[in-house]
């Protein structure tokens, strides 16, 4: 981005709004029923725990674990090292596609504990959880740095590729977010929120995309050398 103007921070703020308003939506309906869940999310999560098997059980925790921990900060320095122009500009990138990852995991954090809803009973789980379920961490935290990864494959690739990296980050994502479900560690409103706020999250770090990748120009851009005898 060469400018911000009015007409490129509308669609990234119109997004932001829109999930938002989606999540506050969520989130108030999860406070008002005290985290009782909806009768589609019973639904859902009996079917899980009725058809659940192996292998798919052990494939699901695999792609499961995919979506914490070092997997995600990894793929978020990757993204900043894709989309910088040169070496301390990569490292710059890298450290705001971080820090955007951090607060939005912070963000989650605070909201679940704010929420505080109940996990589907512990005897449903087929893996490992901790502390309240809304939103998710795990959808939260994958889709946060699919879509970073996908921002800096953008910056590097060209178009057709970076589509297709895009689609593919989806997928995975979504995966992410369904063993979640599968396992019967998490309630169907779970993911979508975090899905919702990570989508925030992203469109609003859109919008500081000039503090990660300065325009050529900018007071920080690396000065070119010139050469005694050139114009």
């Amino acid at each position: 981005m060469t400018r911000t103007g009015p007409r490129r921070l509308l669609p990234p703020l119109v997004v932001a709004a829109l999930c938002a308003a989606l999540f506050a939506a969520a989130a108030v309906l999860v406070s008002v029923r005290h985290g009782t869940p909806l009768a589609p999310e019973r639904a859902a999560h009996h079917w899980t725990t009725v058809h659940r098997g192996e292998p798919l059980s052990s494939l699901a925790r695999a792609v499961t674990a995919t979506g914490t921990g070092a997997v995600p900060y990894l793929m978020a320095v990757l993204a900043g090292l894709l989309a910088g122009r040169h070496p301390l500009g990569r490292l710059r990138a890298a450290a705001c596609t971080v820090a955007v990852l951090a607060v939005g995991q912070a963000l989650r954090y605070g909201l679940m504990e704010l929420l505080a809803r109940p996990r589907p009973p512990a005897a449903d789980w087929a893996g490992h959880a901790a502390h309240y379920s809304f939103p998710s961490g795990h959808a939260t935290t994958s889709a946060l740095a699919a879509g970073l990864l996908a921002w800096g494959i953008a910056h590097r690739a060209r178009p057709g590729v970076a589509r297709t990296w895009c689609a593919v980050l989806i997928l995975w994502a979504c995966a992410v977010g369904v063993t979640r479900v599968y396992l019967g560690i998490h309630w169907p409103g779970d993911v979508l929120a975090g899905w919702l706020l990570a989508a925030t999250v992203l469109s609003l770090a859109l919008l500081a995309e000039p503090v990660a990748l300065p325009p050529p120009g900018a007071a920080d851009s690396p000065t070119p050398v010139r050469l005694r005898g050139t114009p």
